[in-house]
């Protein structure tokens, strides 16, 4: 039977994205995994983790606010400021300043958002008032609106949806425990994998969490990015 995972944001960890794939027992040929975006930018193997997804038969990624800066690069050349100091550099190295035409095309191909069985998961979040078809990129990528209020829920501990949604899913904010928060129905599964947390992936169906090591353990000797909010 096929299982369905969910996992947070990667940055560049590709040992990390191994140990939550091992550890789950995930099937690259039966099982199904949403990544909710950034693979890119932080750690020094974007390309070795885009890699490694791309062995994934049954994969659904959506795209991140640090992965559009990493396309703008790989397709036009494009190097923001705030993307090279946020992670950006360590991307570049890993190709070792050459763009992977099908790593670009993998980026490009990347949806905003995905809906499955009444479930809703997307990078960063949504304006719950009115239709996702209708909002803008900058609200899916960047805006944290919808994961504050998720934590305003939380720590008034109301579990209850709070969209028309039965849950959502989102990366982008990493949540102050270092594991997935639910709070208003609401997902928060960036654990800080791209800082010094864990990369965590969850089965959507029985909740069961697998986590990998503190990232910084697994690339001794390189110093976590320096985090910057609210535009990382």
């Amino acid at each position: 039977m096929m299982r369905t995972f969910v996992m947070g944001d990667i940055h560049g960890a590709n040992r990390a994205l191994q140990q939550c794939l091992e550890r789950s027992g995930f099937n690259p040929i039966n099982d199904h995994l949403i990544c909710l975006g950034d693979v890119c930018d932080g750690w020094p193997e974007t390309r070795q983790a885009i890699n490694t997804l791309l062995t994934l038969t049954h994969l659904t990624y959506l795209l991140g606010n640090h992965d559009y800066w990493t396309l703008q690069w790989m397709s036009h050349g494009f190097e923001e400021n705030a993307w090279l100091d946020q992670g950006g550099k360590a991307t570049i190295a890993s190709y070792e300043g050459i763009p992977d035409p099908a790593h670009a095309r993998f980026l490009a191909d990347a949806p905003l958002y995905y809906e499955y069985e009444n479930r809703f998961f997307v990078h960063a979040g949504f304006e719950t008032d009115r239709p996702v078809a209708e909002q803008e990129a900058e609200v899916l990528l960047w805006d944290r609106t919808l994961a504050r209020l998720a934590l305003v829920h939380y720590y008034g501990g109301n579990y209850f949806p709070i969209t028309h949604y039965d849950e959502v899913y989102i990366g982008h904010t990493p949540t102050p425990f270092g594991q997935p928060v639910l709070g208003g129905g609401v997902w928060l599964m960036d654990t800080g994998a791209g800082w010094a947390g864990r990369l965590t992936m969850m089965d959507i169906h029985t909740k069961e969490i697998f986590a990998s090591d503190p990232v910084p353990s697994l690339y001794p000797g390189v110093p976590p990015r320096q985090r910057k909010q609210p535009s990382a």
